[in-house]
């Protein structure tokens, strides 16, 4: 398993979002949802499955691993805290979003567990 880069942190998004939409997932569900290319997102799963992050059944329906499955939540969370503070905070919807869906990528782990601590005692 090696490191996952943002990149391969919105994929593994996407694939929550789609699945939670669909029920299940296949490559031209991200392809469609992102509106990238096949290609990219074939090499994309194919890093994703590589390190460990995800399967691919014969079908082509993709499943979490425990390990993808582990990163998404934690991912998912800091995406959904940040989005509802920054909306709490005056911030609209949309601009929330594409900031959260940034800083999740960046923010330590000490500093995101220190604003839930700070916001949650508020």
């Amino acid at each position: 398993m090696q490191n996952i880069y943002e990149s391969g942190e919105d994929y593994l998004e996407t694939i929550l979002k789609v699945r939670q939409k669909k029920g299940s997932v296949r490559s031209i569900d991200i392809a469609e949802e992102k509106k990238y290319s096949k290609s990219s997102v074939s090499r994309a799963v194919n890093l994703l499955k590589k390190n460990g992050y995800i399967t691919i059944d014969k079908n082509g329906i993709i499943d979490f691993t425990e390990l993808g499955r582990n990163k998404v939540e934690n991912i998912y969370e800091r995406h959904r805290f940040l989005t509802e503070t920054l909306v709490k905070l005056g911030i609209d919807r949309e601009t929330a979003e594409a900031d959260s869906c940034r800083i999740e990528h960046v923010i330590s782990e000490e500093t995101f567990s220190a604003l839930k601590n700070h916001f949650k005692n508020l």
